[in-house]
């Protein structure tokens, strides 16, 4: 049921993925709000209705099909000038039917990758990025400064399918790191990984990685985004001002914990499941759930409103 108060428009949103990984996309009618621009596919909740009710009866009602799979990706609040709204926005990847724009409005299969260089609503921009990421968040911290160690853990990432990682750069120095990281990209331009690195902006496009990945301190210190936007910017989270904070400064998404206790940070306090999902529910960009989490923990992240979890060992059981 809604729970948004009133004064608030809710809508139920499908990011609709096929068995290639491409996105179906609609193009607003040119009279309506925000007409002309794309759009995913979905509609206003009814009264006493669910957001997963409204998104299976509208995308029947819009294409067609009937909803048999669908899990969270993204709960979003926009303040337009003349509405607000909160979208309930939904990955669908089990479906029955062909989707055909039973109302008129132009629908085609994007590849996921092409998905921001298209012309969205202000408030789909999270939705679009959210759609565009996996997940799973590998953070890549080695014990040693060996660069056989780090090669075999890429190795044992790319086998599992993992494609968006993370060297984190706590153990090495300086000159290390970019060695390792040089070693890293090269490695994953060749097999699909997206390489995030950490230290100074100008270091993404030296070492030919795929982005930033900003420390909460470096966070707070931002007064704009420090990155083109052709390159991922992330950021570690730990409670709502940096939440809000990476949204202002244009970061695309975060991690947010300790969601549970980690050997990494034994002295960090926990702060489980709940007041995790609280702090989502004002953020404005994807977040991985991050802290003593593993592959046996994506259900439980996505239903709290996760991106996904994102893992230092976790992923190398």
């Amino acid at each position: 049921m809604s729970k948004a108060g009133t004064g608030v428009l809710e809508v139920a949103v499908g990011v609709i993925v096929s068995a290639n990984r491409e996105v179906l996309i609609a193009r607003r009618p040119d009279h309506v709000h925000q007409g002309g621009l794309f759009e995913f596919p979905g509609g206003k909740l009814e009264p006493s209705e669910t957001s997963l009710e409204a998104l299976r009866r509208e995308l029947q009602e819009e294409l067609g099909i009937r909803v048999t799979g669908a899990a969270p990706l993204i709960t979003l609040r926009h303040d337009y000038p003349d509405r607000r709204v909160l979208l309930h926005v939904f990955r669908v990847d089990r479906y029955e039917g062909e989707p055909l724009g039973r109302q008129g409005q132009p629908i085609r299969w994007v590849p996921r990758e092409e998905l921001a260089g298209l012309a969205f609503p202000e408030a789909n921009r999270p939705i679009v990025t959210a759609a565009r990421l996996p997940d799973r968040y590998a953070i890549l911290d080695t014990p040693t400064d060996d660069a056989g160690v780090l090669m075999d853990r890429l190795c044992k990432y790319a086998d599992r399918g993992i494609d968006l990682v993370r060297l984190r750069a706590s153990r090495l120095g300086r000159d290390r790191y970019l060695s390792m990281a040089r070693q890293a990209a090269g490695f994953c331009a060749a097999s699909g990984i997206t390489l995030l690195i950490d230290g100074p902006p100008e270091r993404v496009a030296e070492i030919g990685a795929g982005g930033l990945h900003l420390r909460s301190d470096e966070l707070m210190k931002l007064r704009a985004r420090p990155l083109d936007r052709k390159y991922w910017l992330a950021a570690s989270c730990h409670d709502g001002m940096q939440l809000k904070q990476a949204a202002i400064m244009g970061v695309d998404f975060a991690v947010l914990g300790p969601v549970a206790a980690t050997a990494t940070h034994p002295e960090a306090a926990p702060m489980g499941w709940d007041a995790f999902a609280g702090l989502l529910e004002a953020a404005k960009l994807p977040v991985y759930a991050l802290g003593g989490l593993d592959y046996s923990h994506l259900a439980m992240a996505k239903q709290r409103g996760a991106q996904g979890v994102a893992a230092i060992r976790g992923f190398l059981k």
